[in-house]
């Protein structure tokens, strides 16, 4: 994670507004880099993925040459022609209306999904005209589909961009003076920041992390806005399963698309086919599940038979859990009015406050980590919710909705594996008990600064 200082260097200005994504710097260090390939951004469509490259370029370059795949029959049949790369350049120049000149113009091929040659020809841009920077746009899901003549393996770079984090919400909320005071005291959170810390986790819930809500969220202040942005996004993936995805796989993506929220409120959240339609098996399923997936519309977290390295080698990919790719749309999603956010002790939100803070969590773990984290169980009478390999450290975390540090299910985990670090994240402040870190839900993005405290 980089300290305030240095992601005051890559804020750039929407409309007015600052707003702020950690991928910048990747952006900057990729246009500075001396072995620069043609830069794949993908991700889950409304994270931003357009927006961030359009505000990269114009803030560092002469000029920008934006092409859309999609729906452009022209620009996609020049790619079926011939994929040389000078008369590539030429007729885009022509569609640009002004020369794309090297190294100072950034072209962006937007929805690059959409055309499989123009994938296969990033590949000559790069042995035959490097000077070229290149980025492109695209759905994992979607690179995955376009069926390109040659996959250009190793001839490109991939930039995977996801929702806002907590902490770059927090950013975008212009808070980068209490970020520096949190990554400068690395201790308990004096009381007056720790309120408006919970405050801001509350939003977070509400608003979640998408770039155009979180925009909305900053401007207005209104959820009736904010909820309708939502809705909008929710309606176009489901959209998406009829535009992209094989018809007869269709119905099952939207049984299972509407079963996450479910599952995820109950005690045992494990993920069973049988509860997706009654009667359907793994096999009924199993492609509609990988397609969401492969969308990054979900995560699947695996569970583990015991945390040993590497721990990718003792996964039990029988058993697992599906979690949503933003925790303002699963809320939303949910029903689960922002008044039960706001007012935590609402009963009737009780069962769900422990879905959206594990949800939570686990985006965390992911931004903070790359890569996605397991649960452990022990015969059914223990639960451990992830378990995380971070550099030589096989961490424990035990995830607490409210302030109630209670976990018997890590106590089980620790008896029997003795970890070095185990953490309960909670809404209660920092306290080391039995060499046990508890680490508020809002301050995991620096998780590594508080290990290294305590157990370096």
């Amino acid at each position: 994670m980089k300290n305030a200082i240095e992601i005051a260097k890559i804020i750039f200005v929407k409309k007015g507004d600052i707003m702020k994504r950690l991928a910048y710097n990747e952006l900057l260090n990729w246009k500075k880099s001396k072995n620069r390939k043609p830069l794949i951004v993908k991700g889950v469509r409304q994270c931003g993925k357009t927006w961030l490259l359009k505000e990269f370029g114009k803030n560092n370059y002469e000029d920008v040459a934006y092409f859309n795949f999609e729906g452009n029959i022209s620009l996609q049949e020049r790619f079926s022609q011939d994929l040389d790369v000078n008369g590539i350049i030429e007729e885009l120049s022509i569609l640009n209306n002004k020369v794309i000149k090297k190294e100072t113009t950034l072209i962006i091929f937007d929805e690059i999904q959409f055309c499989g040659n123009a994938i296969t020809a990033l590949k000559y841009f790069y042995e035959n005209a490097p000077e070229y920077h290149i980025v492109c746009a695209g759905s994992l899901l979607g690179l995955l589909l376009s069926k390109p003549l040659s996959f250009p393996v190793g001839k490109v770079d991939f930039l995977e961009l996801r929702p806002m984090s907590f902490y770059e919400f927090l950013m975008a909320n212009d808070e980068t003076l209490l970020i520096k005071y949190l990554e400068e005291h690395i201790e308990k959170v004096p009381t007056t920041f720790e309120e408006k810390l919970k405050k801001y986790l509350k939003y977070y819930y509400i608003v979640g992390g998408m770039p155009e809500v979180v925009d909305t969220w900053i401007k207005t202040k209104d959820i009736e806005q904010v909820e309708k942005i939502q809705d909008f996004i929710l309606s176009s993936y489901e959209l998406d399963f009829a535009k992209h995805a094989p018809l007869y796989d269709v119905p099952k993506l939207s049984l299972i698309w509407d079963y996450i929220p479910r599952v995820l409120s109950k005690d045992n959240s494990k993920f069973i086919y049988g509860h997706v339609k009654s009667g359907a098996r793994a096999k009924d399923l199993k492609d509609a599940l990988c397609w969401l997936i492969d969308a990054n519309l979900c995560y699947k977290v695996n569970k583990i038979e015991k945390p040993s390295i590497p721990i990718s080698s003792y996964v039990d990919i029988s058993n697992f859990k599906i979690y949503m790719c933003d925790v303002g749309l699963l809320r939303r999603k949910a029903k689960v009015e922002a008044s039960q956010i706001i007012f935590a002790d609402n009963d009737n939100y009780k069962e769900f406050k422990g879905a959206l803070a594990e949800n939570f969590v686990l985006l965390e773990l992911i931004k903070l980590n790359h890569d996605i984290p397991y649960y452990w169980t022990s015969s059914n009478t223990a639960e451990v919710d992830f378990v995380m390999q971070l550099k030589e450290d096989i961490i424990p975390f035990e995830v607490k909705a409210g302030v109630n540090l209670e976990a018997k299910s890590l106590a089980i985990y620790r008896k029997k594996y003795n970890p070095k670090i185990s953490v309960k994240t909670s809404m209660k402040n920092v306290e080391i008990q039995e060499n046990i870190l508890n680490l508020p839900l809002y301050l995991l993005w620096n998780l590594e600064s508080y290990i290294k405290k305590y157990y370096k």
